[in-house]
Formats: structure tokens, C-alpha cells, sequence
């Protein structure tokens, strides 16, 4: 997951930073985060968000903790190897074939660092708002600061929300009420597919916290309700909202009870809110239905399904998604486009609304609902009674914060008491970007080469805090303007996603920084034209872009054949890219840039640096399936100077077995064939038959050793600069030629 600081950041023609001189207050803010690998549950200290365009910088008030869903987080990160194998089996046939395409060590770094990365507990928040930076007109932007609103956002003392998922919270509804809006919403999504109609009878299976909302909202539709549960407490809750009940644990018999309560009808519906890996609550609904009933699932069961049990009935049976209409679709959530009224009258957004309406006028009570109460500062003794039987809805308190008047005052957080004094010549790093690129592959190859690590930012600031422990950085941030301007920073490392690449690259050479920027360089030719506007009035500018793949060790034995032959090459480079969906943001060409421009960009490098010679022509041929993607099955051909070429086939429809990269080499009358940078073998080389790895190795480490030895000795970049222009140029006229 990458960084998403290129919705933030200044355009980079008119960056310049408040003031060169100013110091940035220390904010940081308490949140809670789960390391899945090892199951703790933490108490962190991360640096405030930064306000993000089209979102909300909230002050938490109120959290409601999911007994359901967070419970669930913290079983499988505490689970063994083994369990969690056997709860997600997808995954392991994943890790599996990459074990066969990459080897073991690089499959197992990356599994551990995966799992070593925390998640953001939490998604019911009630908090005021700081600041807003609308940038759109989304559900949400009417809302001022000051206002109370609930949102998504995570167990945190602060959160920046985009304004589709937050909802002003009405006068007549308290804090707390607030919290179980989310919750009530997930429920309300279920209800919504149900359909139900006055006068019909309703089962819901399953009386946690969600199962009790579902019994006030389809009793507020005027449905009569039977609840379903083996806990006695929940099930006596249920029939203070007016539900009548089936308790398992004293042995009655919910299929007899329900033909009882339909007057031997069978059940119009049956709402099922329980978390089990049984299938008996899919089955047992299927029996109570009445002929054509619906089957709704809101909670997590098995779903081993039997055919007789709905073809008979003709039953239909559909699982709820979230909130509501927009939930995973980030041109609502994260570009705040809302769908029109007229056509999607109930969103997520406007599901809040619903829930919030309803708490006002009292048609949903969720006082009885609560069970705990906790100060933030005590969270940890919360999550010790997410397990426990009386728990149902467990509150998070958090206290009002001077800062909290002072949306201003927020950046770095010091990870250690005081950094070493820097010596003559040293080289001090900045990083802006903590996806988990840079965490697995990147800074593991930037520690090898004993550079200075002093800050590291991110967007939200988590992920920034846990790879600043974990790789030894004196501070981390959500301020990439403090890092910038910051005197000791030398080298700014830039793993963002792709729209801020161009900016941060003029931004950190405005400041006299040498710079490191994952490809692309840039994603436009304009952006180009800026970069080397800045570059050129740079004194000793230093700019590198991870082409990683020229220093890969089979890729320098594979130059080094190449030294003694004369005459052009022939070279092909076939890379089974894998499907990606639409919605990635590496398909969006606002953002990734597409494939090409994205990810293709580094076989241009690599056949550039192996013909030794700059690229005169370019031929594309797209395989056109019209699905509005952009192209990512695609041939182009490059045509260099010496009268090589060197063919690129950059598919994204083949199989996951096949190992992502292969390189041929056909020159002189021999070849040589690289197998995903772990095997080279050659055919017609005197001396040279075959050189193997245990382990892939694509070159990021020799890269960064590389840009250190340049660095410290006052070198220019390993990849000349206008090798890394040409590389950029061709790029966007492959992807040029490609989407005509």
C-alpha cells in the first residue's frame, strides 16, 4: 500500500514552504493498532493527520468498538502460523506459487513483512470537526468547523475522513448515541435488501450488537420480529424493543417457534447477523422460510449451501455489503462523487442520515446497548473485554485536547531522545512514502548501506511511526514539508504514489536536496519540463529513479557478456504482469499513471541500458478487448541506434503460475535467457553456461549501495540523467501510441 501525499501536496510550479525558518510543533496523537503477525494489541503514538482535499480533520469525542469485526482482527493476528493458514487459504496458494516463481527467503520476507505491518482499529467515530479542505462536492460538504459529526474514521484522538463518509451529527442525539451510527448503518444496508413491507415477520438470527440494531429497525418498519440467540441477557434485550425470541441455550426450538410466530405461514424473511463458521444458520433460515422468502446475510457464517433447501422454496439469498451503496468504490469514498439522488436514494452517507434521524426521534435506542465505558488512555483493558459475554457495545472516551483548537499545530513525533551529531560528509536520509514497498524492499536495501535515517512521513502517519521504529529513524512525520526544508536531510527518498513524484522531485531540488524517486519519475510531459527546469538550475543537482533491474546481478553478467560482442542485439522481454482491477489506483491514470507509464517504464531502462545506446523509434501494438481499462496488454518494439531492438510484451492475461519476468538476448550467434532474476543461462558463450541464485534478486540493494557510493564520494547518479529523461519520454509515448 502506497502513500497518498499527491492529494495534498502543493502543485510543484509555485511550492514554497511558509517559512524556511519555522519550527513545527510536536503533536503527536494516541491510536490503536494491531500487528496481525504477532497479535499485540497497541496503545501507539503516531503524528496527527495532515487535512487531505475533500476530507474532514477531525477531534475524536466518542468510538464505538466492533465486538464483531475487531475481535475477529485480534483472533487471527494472536493465531498461529498454521490457523492462520487455515483461515485464509486463498492466500496461501498465493504465497505458495510465489515460493515457485521467486524462491523461498524473498516469499517469507515478504509474508513476515506483510503481517509485521499494523492496522488501524476501529471504523465508528463522533468527533468535531478541526478543519475542512473540500475539493468537491460531496455528501458532506456543507459541514463547518466546530460541528459535531460521526464518521468511519478509526479508534484515534484524531482522523482526517474523507466527506462522503461523514455526517453531521443532529443537537437531539448525544455523543455516545452518535458512536453506533456506523454499526446501526450495517444493519440498516441489510434491512434495505430485505425490502420488508408493514405487518411482515422477521427473523434475525444472531443478537450481538448489530442483530439488537436490526430488531429496532425492522421493528420501526413495522415488521414483528423473532430473535434468535443462545446468550439469555441478549435475548431478554431483544424483547424490550419489541421482538419476541428464541433462546437456543434453554433448548427451544427456533424451526417450531418460528411456524408458531408466522401462524404456520413460514418467515417472510430472515435477517442473519451471527458470526460462526457453521453453515447451520444459512440451513435453519432456508427451513423457516416461507415459500419465495428472503435470506439476507449481514454476518459472517458458513456457506456451504444446499440446493434443495432454496429450490424448493425458490428462496433468494444475497450477502449485505457494508454501509451502503459506495462502500469500496474510491471514486465516492476517496474523489467524493456522489451518486445522484434521483437514481441511488439511499448511499452510505445517506444511510448515516437515516440512522442519525431515527436516533433523534427515539425510534432507536442504543442507550441499553452499552456495556463499558473506557478512557482512550485505558483502551488496552477495553480489547481484554472484547471477548467477555456481557460485552455488546464498548465505548471509547477520549479527552479534550489543547490542540484540539489548534488544527494548526501538527507534524513530526521523535522516535528516539536526540539524533547523533552528523559528520563531514554524511549522507542524511529523508523518506516520504511508508506503503509496503518501502517497508519490504526498500529501506531494508537503504539500512545495508549505513545511510542516516532521520525522518520518515506519511499521510496518515501510522505507517510512518511503525517502519520509523522498526528501521531505526529519529522522527516521523505527516508534514512533508518539514522534511523538505529540514537543514540536516540531504537525501529525500520518494516512494509515494505516482501524481506527487513530479512534484516532490522539483520541490526537494528547490531546496538543494539530492533526490531518490521510485519510478515513474513523473507522469506527464509537463511535469517533465518542470523537473528539468529544476535540474538545470540546481547547483550539483543528484537525481536518481529507481530502475532497479540494471543492477540486478544477472542483468550486469548479462552486460558484461555483451562488452565482446559487435554488431546489434536482438533483445525481448516478456513480463506476465497479472491482472489488476480497474479500480487500483495504478489503473487510474489521475493517479498510477497506468501500467505503462507506471511499471513498463523500467523494461525501457533495462533495454536501453543493455544496448548501451539511446532509442531512435518506438512501435506499439495493443491487444484492444474494449474494457475501458487502460492498455496493460501490450507489444512495443524499440528500435536503437546501433540497429538493435529490443521487444517488450507486457501482458496482464496470463497465469499467476508463470513467473512475472523473462529476458532473451539474442546476439552474435548466441543467446542468453534470464528467468525471473534467479537463473541465467547462456547457449553459444564461451566460459559461460549457467549462473543461478537461491533467491530472486531484482537489484535494489546494489542500487542503493550505488547511490550511497556516489553520494558520499560526490558522484553523479548511478543512471546518467538523461538516460532517466529518455527512459520517461519513451514511456509516455508508448502509452500514448497505445490508447489511440
Amino acid at each position: 500500500m502506497q502513500s497518498e501525499f499527491g492529494a495534498v501536496f502543493r502543485p510543484c510550479a509555485c511550492w514554497t514552504p511558509a517559512s524556511k525558518e519555522a519550527a513545527v510543533a510536536s503533536f503527536p496523537v494516541k491510536q490503536i493498532l494491531q500487528n496481525l503477525g504477532s497479535g499485540e494489541t497497541m496503545l501507539a503514538e503516531v503524528p496527527s493527520p495532515q487535512p487531505r482535499p475533500g476530507h474532514y480533520l477531525i477531534a475524536t469525542r466518542r468510538s464505538l468498538v466492533s465486538i464483531g469485526t475487531e475481535r475477529m482482527l485480534i483472533d487471527f493476528g494472536k493465531a498461529g502460523w498454521i490457523e492462520k493458514a487455515r483461515k485464509q487459504p486463498d492466500k496461501v496458494r498465493q504465497v505458495l506459487g510465489k515460493i515457485r516463481t521467486d524462491g523461498l527467503r524473498p516469499t517469507l520476507e515478504a509474508v513476515r513483512a506483510k503481517l509485521d505491518q499494523p492496522v488501524a482499529l476501529g471504523y465508528a467515530n463522533v468527533g468535531v470537526v478541526l478543519e475542512t479542505t473540500p475539493s468537491h462536492k460531496g455528501a458532506g460538504n456543507a459541514i463547518k468547523p466546530g460541528e459535531r459529526v460521526v464518521s468511519n474514521g478509526p479508534h484515534a484522538e484524531v482522523v482526517c475522513v474523507p466527506a462522503n463518509l461523514c455526517t453531521k451529527v443532529p443537537d437531539a442525539v448525544s455523543d455516545e448515541e452518535a458512536a453506533f451510527t456506523v454499526v446501526a448503518a450495517i444493519g440498516l444496508q441489510g434491512i434495505r435488501l430485505v425490502e420488508p413491507t408493514l405487518g411482515e415477520a422477521v427473523v434475525v438470527t444472531g443478537l450481538g450488537l448489530i442483530g439488537l440494531l436490526c430488531v429496532q429497525l425492522l421493528r420501526a418498519h413495522g415488521c414483528r420480529v423473532l430473535g434468535i440467540d443462545l446468550d439469555s441477557s441478549k435475548c431478554e434485550l431483544a424483547r424490550s424493543f419489541g421482538a419476541e425470541t428464541v433462546d437456543l441455550s434453554q433448548g427451544e426450538d427456533a424451526v417450531s417457534a418460528s411456524l408458531l410466530f408466522s401462524r404456520g405461514r413460514g418467515m417472510d424473511a430472515v435477517v442473519i447477523t451471527a458470526s460462526t463458521t457453521s453453515n447451520e444458520p444459512v440451513h435453519q433460515a432456508a427451513t423457516i422460510c416461507r415459500k419465495r422468502g428472503r435470506i439476507v446475510l449481514i454476518g459472517v457464517v458458513g456457506l456451504e449451501l444446499s440446493r434443495a433447501d432454496f429450490y424448493e422454496k425458490e428462496l433468494s439469498f444475497q450477502v449485505s455489503c457494508s454501509y451502503g451503496p459506495g462502500r469500496y468504490d474510491d471514486e465516492y469514498e476517496q474523489k467524493g462523487r456522489d451518486y445522484p439522488f434521483g437514481y441511488v436514494r439511499w448511499t452510505e452517507n445517506r444511510n448515516f442520515e437515516a440512522v442519525l434521524d431515527m436516533m433523534a426521534t427515539k425510534r432507536i435506542d442504543v442507550v441499553p446497548l452499552i456495556s463499558h465505558r473506557f478512557q482512550i488512555d485505558d483502551a488496552l483493558d477495553a480489547y481484554s473485554n472484547v471477548g467477555a459475554k456481557d460485552a455488546l457495545g464498548i465505548l471509547l472516551e477520549y479527552p479534550l485536547r489543547p490542540q484540539d483548537a489548534e488544527a494548526g499545530t501538527r507534524a513530526s513525533v521523535p522516535l528516539a531522545k536526540a539524533p547523533p551529531k552528523k559528520g563531514a560528509g554524511d549522507v542524511v536520509v529523508g523518506v516520504i512514502g511508508a506503503g509496503g514497498f518501502t517497508g519490504q524492499v526498500l529501506l531494508p536495501a537503504i539500512v545495508k548501506t549505513n545511510l542516516r535515517l532521520k525522518i520518515i512521513a506519511s499521510a496518515g502517519g501510522v505507517t510512518a511511526a511503525h517502519l520509523g521504529k522498526k528501521f531505526g529513524f529519529k522522527e516521523c512525520s505527516t508534514d512533508a514539508d518539514a522534511l523538505l526544508i529540514d537543514r540536516d536531510v540531504n537525501l529525500v527518498v520518494i516512494t509515494t504514489r505516482h501524481n506527487s513524484h513530479g512534484r516532490f522531485v522539483v520541490a526537494a531540488l528547490a531546496e538543494g536536496k539530492s533526490v531518490y524517486v521510485e519510478k515513474p519519475l513523473c507522469l506527464n510531459a509537463d511535469e517533465l519540463d518542470q523537473i528539468l527546469d529544476a535540474y538545470e538550475n540546481a547547483d550539483a543537482p543528484f537525481l536518481m529513479v529507481g530502475f532497479n533491474r540494471r543492477f540486478a546481478p544477472h542483468v550486469q553478467k548479462i552486460q558484461e557478456l555483451l562488452r565482446g560482442v559487435k554488431g546489434p542485439r536482438a533483445m525481448v522481454m516478456t513480463v506476465n504482469a497479472g491482472a489488476i482491477p480497474r479500480s487500483h489506483w495504478t489503473q487510474d491514470p489521475e493517479v498510477g499513471g497506468g501500467r505503462i507509464i507506471g511499471e513498463a517504464c523500467h523494461f525501457i531502462d533495462l533495454l536501453r541500458f543493455l544496448a548501451g545506446g539511446p532509442i531512435d523509434d518506438v512501435s506499439v501494438a495493443v491487444l484492444d478487448e474494449k474494457n475501458g481499462f487502460p492498455p496493460d496488454k501490450i507489444s512495443f518494439t524499440l528500435r536503437f541506434r546501433d540497429g538493435s531492438i529490443g521487444t517488450v510484451h507486457y501482458l496482464a492475461n496470463g497465469h499467476r503460475s508463470v513467473p512475472k519476468e523473462r529476458l532473451e538476448v539474442f546476439a552474435a550467434g548466441r543467446i542468453l535467457q534470464l528467468d525471473n532474476y534467479r537463473t541465467l543461462t547462456g547457449a553459444g558463450w564461451p566460459g559461460f553456461k549457467k549462473m543461478k541464485l537461491w533467491a530472486q534478486d531484482k537489484g535494489h540493494r546494489q542500487m542503493m549501495a550505488e547511490v550511497a557510493a556516489a553520494l558520499r564520494s560526490g558522484n553523479p547518479s548511478p543512471i546518467p540523467f538523461a538516460e532517466i529523461v529518455e527512459a520517461t519520454r519513451i514511456s509516455f509515448e508508448v502509452a500514448a501510441k497505445a490508447a489511440r
